[in-house]
């Protein structure tokens, strides 16, 4: 009992460091442009950046962009995962395909894919689908590397004495294979939402007439820095959001591995 109550103490001062970092830096950003020592016009002001991003939710201008952006974002993540489990999976398990198909996923992935960029508008339009296109060629190989390693490192031993005990190719995969790779792809993920929300403003940038990065592209046209500041902080907030519920999802499908805490419990 003990313990857990210096767990939640620890989780408060985390929480409460949090925010006093946070309110420390605004507040050091909000004197530095008051007084004059570094100018608004570069670097925006807090209460400046606080009202256009109020003003956007209260006109209701914001959503249109908020939802294309996030619908892009999602379709990127979801589609980039699974085809970057499934493949990884797949070429874990047959070691010939996976040495034939080496060095063509090595210079697939060693391109900057941000220049299929103009070639996904040419292919898709300017719809959300050219985004959701450039979200998935960055999503993919994330994922698919860690689940290629997390496959690849299962124990020889695990394997060995699961199949003495008569585990078949589908309990394997469901047993051993499975379990191994997501832990590796959930510690993926994290970085794949980000990595979602660069394709999508990326693409934005390139060619779109609705979306977050398509508002910010046109605030940094007319110099309007509050507004570029409003809209990336718009965006950092709802890839925390994101993060979060990718958190949420691991803490519930990871809960067969023991905690740090439960480790040391059993051995005290």
């Amino acid at each position: 009992m003990r313990a857990i109550v210096l767990d939640h103490r620890n989780r408060l001062a985390v929480s409460i460091t949090r925010c006093l970092l946070l309110g420390g830096f605004i507040a050091l950003w909000w004197a530095l442009t008051g007084s004059g020592l570094i100018s608004p016009f570069f670097f925006g002001d807090p209460v400046g950046v606080t009202r256009r991003m109020m003003g956007w939710f209260v006109t209701g201008s914001v959503y249109t962009h908020l939802y294309t952006t996030l619908i892009e974002t999602i379709l990127a993540f979801f589609i980039g995962t699974a085809l970057g489990l499934a493949c990884g999976l797949w070429l874990a398990l047959n070691p010939f395909l996976a040495v034939v198909t080496d060095p063509f996923i090595k210079a697939f992935n060693s391109m900057p894919r941000l220049i299929f960029a103009p070639i996904f508008a040419l292919w898709f339009g300017l719809g959300i689908w050219s985004k959701v296109a450039l979200g998935v060629t960055l999503v993919f190989f994330v994922v698919f590397f860690n689940v290629f390693q997390g496959v690849r490192e299962v124990s020889p031993a695990v394997l060995a004495n699961t199949r003495m005990l008569g585990a078949n190719s589908r309990q394997l995969m469901r047993h051993v294979y499975l379990p191994s790779a997501m832990s590796w792809v959930f510690s993926s993920l994290h970085n794949a939402v980000g990595i979602a929300f660069v394709g999508s403003v990326v693409g934005e940038y390139l060619g779109s007439e609705k979306g977050v990065g398509y508002l910010i592209l046109l605030a940094e046209g007319v110099f309007d820095i509050n507004s570029v500041i409003a809209g990336i902080l718009l965006l950092t907030v709802f890839a925390l959001v994101l993060d979060t519920t990718v958190s949420m999802f691991e803490d519930h499908f990871m809960r067969w591995q023991p905690s740090g805490g439960q480790t040391v419990s059993s051995h005290a």
